[in-house]
């Protein structure tokens, strides 16, 4: 008897984003305030990293939360309903579980059930590599749409008197729907990984640190015990990174990735109307448009000044606004680029919603 042939899933040409959504925080953070916790002042975080202010969301907003808000404008923008949505990702490092993932409980308060959801760990590529599985997943024919959502609550995760990252670190969300296009919406990502930088952005501590102390204080006295309430908190991991190194990363490998990025696509950077790298920073927005010799009409995403650097939902969160405040860039060609702790980077090149 012979094996039957199997049915396979009738695949696309091509995708695209349907519609963008965000969700910005209510708090501002200003320089002057961060300058309370680091010694710093406004003109050297300026000078420095082009940020002036940050979002940061109140202790009753959760990642969830956001990524609520942000997923239900994106559904609204693209025409749909979220019953139609085939697949949900989400890409945050800083929902507060192991297990269960956000992406599930996000999905069902915006009616996507049973839409299979999941979440992302790659840190500030995380969006692009949400983009990049969303691309195939609707091409092969295994979902019809696909939400794609970064969010990060950071402020979760740093300690404000810590030096080399935590003035820079904003909250929000970001969501895009992405579609079927007879004409390819989305250009193969360009997308890897480095391990042997693995330590050069990460956490102070391991939640095996806090385990390994608490079990030691439980065999000790009420001193030790109370001793280790103390330290639970000073332990409570939180981010940290090498800032030179990360810098030059991103500078140099991550210009050559994006002008691969570029050539997979077909393009050059002539035909381009927006460029949306990973907001980590101005200065590295700026010498990786200088690096790819932008001509003057492509329009670069600088949400970093008003927004800080928002992880994996600061690329979404850039393209809504530069769609918010130049909407004749509608249906052109942006290239995006995400770049983060691991070290992991994504590039692809998008048509605009």
């Amino acid at each position: 008897m012979s094996t039957p042939t199997l049915k396979a899933n009738p695949t696309r040409a091509g995708s695209q984003i349907l519609g963008i959504g965000a969700y910005r925080p209510s708090i501002i953070v200003s320089n002057e305030d961060v300058c309370q916790w680091i010694d710093s002042s406004d003109e050297w975080i300026r000078q420095r990293t082009g940020i002036i202010t940050r979002h940061r969301a109140p202790k009753d907003v959760s990642v969830v939360d956001m990524a609520v808000s942000a997923g239900a404008e994106a559904i609204e923008k693209a025409g749909i309903e979220a019953s139609q949505i085939g697949a949900v990702l989400v890409s945050t490092v800083t929902h507060p579980y192991a297990t269960p993932s956000a992406a599930t409980l996000i999905a069902d308060r915006l009616g996507a059930t049973p839409a299979p959801a999941y979440d992302i760990s790659a840190a500030c590529a995380g969006y692009c590599y949400g983009v990049a599985q969303a691309d195939s997943l609707v091409r092969s024919g295994t979902a019809e749409y696909v939400l794609v959502i970064g969010v990060e609550k950071l402020s979760d995760v740093i300690d404000n008197h810590e030096r080399t990252i935590s003035f820079l670190l904003g909250d929000g969300a970001g969501a895009v729907v992405i579609g079927p296009s007879e004409d390819p919406g989305i250009s193969p990502s360009v997308w890897g990984s480095d391990g042997s930088k693995w330590d050069t952005i990460g956490m102070t501590h391991s939640q095996l640190d806090i385990r390994d102390f608490s079990e030691q204080a439980m065999k000790g006295d009420g001193v030790a015990l109370a001793a280790a309430d103390e330290a639970h908190s000073t332990l409570w991991p939180t981010l940290r990174q090498d800032g030179q190194t990360v810098f030059r990363w991103a500078v140099w490998e991550m210009a050559k990735m994006a002008k691969k990025a570029l050539v997979d696509a077909g393009i050059t950077a002539e035909d381009l109307g927006a460029f949306v790298p990973h907001q980590a920073n101005m200065r590295i927005i700026d010498e990786l448009a200088k690096q790819l010799k932008l001509p003057e009409h492509v329009i670069i995403g600088r949400d970093v000044a008003d927004a800080g650097n928002t992880s994996a939902a600061s690329i979404p969160l850039a393209t809504h606004r530069l769609l918010a405040e130049n909407p004749e860039l509608s249906g052109k060609l942006s290239l995006q680029i995400g770049f983060g702790a691991g070290l992991v980077f994504g590039a692809q090149v998008v048509r605009l919603p």
